[in-house]
């Protein structure tokens, strides 16, 4: 398969999004579809006000309902999408849970949840992409992670650990990879992006009235910030880019 690295936007890549029942999923579709990419959906979740919207919009091909912590139902998924386009181009693993916890008070249940959501996911769903990809001579993976990792943010020692295990894997497996056409890139996403609950914790609130002031450019980071940037690693011209973090949080882990 003849790649031009010139080449512009994502006319017929077929890209495969998963946890893009969310706000930040929403964005990414959407911007990838502006590309030009036949958007593909992954989610444990039905239906949601997002879901409807990308639906009514015309913005994705297909919803798949899959826990991709299971083996059989993310194979099952593959091998469907590969036979219907004989191809998957991109893959935006936007899985991940956000949850504040004191670490004694943390339950060991919580702290493999946490691995098991986080890690384990982006284990299969890579696993699973690899072996088309790398047949094709092109793939573009893009992980997800959080500036917490940088921030050593308290009552998140799951989280953040978790978050910087995708950093680990993100870098380690550039090296694998490359070769073949295939890229890797990380995104470290600010906690205004990350974390939309209508009831914060009172951490969390904490936290947003002193991270804004402190950063290089003084608004909130909005799920559009980290789609723009989703949908330049995704590029074809942006294969020289890969096993990289890139912070999209305002600069305020610039330190």
């Amino acid at each position: 398969m003849q790649i031009n690295k010139y080449e512009r936007g994502l006319k017929d890549k077929v890209a495969l999004v998963t946890g893009a029942a969310t706000r930040n999923g929403q964005a990414i579709c959407e911007r990838l579809a502006e590309e030009g990419a036949i958007v593909i959906i992954a989610d444990i979740v039905s239906s949601s006000y997002e879901l409807e919207l990308m639906k009514e919009s015309n913005i994705i091909t297909k919803h798949y309902v899959v826990d991709v912590t299971d083996i059989p139902s993310v194979d099952s998924m593959i091998n469907e999408i590969i036979a219907a386009y004989g191809r998957i181009d991109i893959l935006v693993h936007n899985i991940g849970i956000y949850e504040e916890e004191p670490f004694e008070l943390l339950t060991f249940q919580q702290w493999n949840q946490m691995l098991q959501i986080t890690l384990n996911s982006l284990f299969i769903c890579t696993q699973a992409v690899l072996p088309i990809m790398k047949k094709n001579s092109f793939g573009r993976i893009i992980t997800m992670s959080s500036d917490t990792v940088w921030l050593g943010t308290p009552y998140l020692t799951h989280y953040v650990t978790a978050k910087m295990g995708v950093i680990g894997f993100t870098r380690s497996l550039a090296g694998e990879v490359g070769r073949y056409g295939v890229t890797i890139n990380t995104i470290t996403m600010g906690l205004t992006a990350t974390q939309r609950q209508e009831k914060q914790s009172p951490l969390s609130s904490s936290l947003l009235e002193h991270i804004i002031p402190n950063q290089a450019v003084i608004r909130s980071d909005e799920p559009e910030d980290i789609a723009n940037v989703v949908a330049f690693l995704a590029l074809p011209a942006s294969g020289i880019i890969s096993g990289q973090t890139i912070n999209v949080d305002g600069g305020v882990a610039r330190h």
